[in-house]
């Protein structure tokens, strides 16, 4: 069975006016039930907006908080449990981007593979989507495949394969490879690049959970993706969508959708 598409729309810590929101929402319009029926949709929010917006959208648009904790609610300021995602209906959640993990210097503890594992399977336990991103720096990437992946990739994949093992739906943890000096740059991964590094990946998966995990996994790709560069990146054979940062802030965010769709 083909592996269905996911686009991810990631709004990070936007946008400054709430008055804004209704206008960010109608950007996904025109996610009708038929684009739905062939890509699964998903919108991150902010924080602060989620719970604002949580059912504004189109049904069938998972709106998707950007963290969560491990540990449930309770005395853990500060924080999100996956329970309370499950209580207003979120069927998503996304962990690991690299602004979370450290990579832009934010004054704030980087979160470990093996927290983000822990996460994961909090996510997965509750019933949720688990959108799980990894990715490498530039001075891996310019070192070769070999190095990206043995020194970056492969870590962050790694504390992961329990869960693959275990999950009998493998459409249920969505890997986000995000080559982290092609987010917000405006500079891009090549298709031969992005299609490299997935292919990698993938075959990994084969080797180390088994060949089944490896064909029905989805593998998006993140990193300045866009509606002029999506069409040649859809027709990667092992691309399985789009995770999707400054453009999700736009209307052509429905140009990046229907590539894949």
């Amino acid at each position: 069975m083909p592996r269905k598409p996911i686009v991810g729309g990631n709004w990070k810590c936007n946008p400054v006016e709430h008055a804004k929101l209704p206008d960010l929402v109608k950007n996904f319009s025109g996610c009708d039930e038929a684009i739905l029926a062939k890509c699964d949709v998903y919108v991150c929010p902010s924080n602060l907006h989620l719970a604002m917006v949580h059912d504004k959208f189109n049904a069938g648009i998972m709106v998707t908080p950007q963290n969560c904790n491990f540990k449930g609610c309770g005395a853990y300021t500060g924080e999100m449990a996956v329970d309370q995602m499950v209580d207003l209906g979120l069927k998503c959640c996304l962990i690991g981007h690299s602004e979370r993990r450290g990579e832009f210097g934010l004054p704030t503890p980087k979160e470990s593979d093996e927290l983000l594992a822990t996460k994961a399977a909090y996510i997965l336990e509750k019933g949720l989507l688990c959108v799980y991103c990894i990715g490498e720096p530039l001075p891996l990437r310019e070192k070769g495949l070999d190095a990206l992946m043995a020194e970056a990739i492969i870590p962050q994949l790694a504390v992961l394969v329990p869960l693959l093992k275990g999950l009998e739906d493998k459409s249920r943890l969505v890997i986000a490879y995000e080559p982290v000096w092609a987010i917000g740059t405006g500079v891009t991964a090549s298709p031969e690049q992005a299609q490299e590094t997935h292919k990698a990946i993938r075959d990994w998966i084969a080797a180390n959970v088994d060949q089944k995990t490896a064909d029905e996994v989805r593998i998006q790709y993140g990193g300045s993706a866009n509606a002029k560069n999506a069409p040649e990146l859809s027709a990667c054979p092992d691309i399985d969508g789009f995770l999707v940062g400054g453009a999700s802030l736009k209307p052509e965010i429905m140009d990046v959708i229907k590539a894949i769709a």
